[in-house]
């Protein structure tokens, strides 16, 4: 049985084409702290990358929030 909190499986989802609630239940899981669809839309319009369709890739997004961290100091 699923854990309503857990990350969804790897089968559950294309990392290159993640949906705002897909990519914050993943971060939520892997940072142990929520990660709301309004932190990922803040972001999105801060310029982290999407595609065109307007689903996140997974890599590229945490490249860009990478450089966001050490650009500004924070997440």
């Amino acid at each position: 049985m699923k854990k309503l909190n857990s990350a969804p499986s790897p089968s559950d989802f294309d990392p290159r084409a993640l949906t705002a609630n897909q990519l914050a239940k993943i971060l939520s899981a892997g940072a142990g702290n929520v990660i709301t669809v309004e932190m990922i839309e803040r972001d999105l319009v801060e310029g982290a990358p999407a595609n065109g369709d307007g689903t996140v890739n997974l890599t590229h997004f945490g490249a860009w929030l990478v450089r966001h961290v050490n650009k500004t100091g924070t997440a």
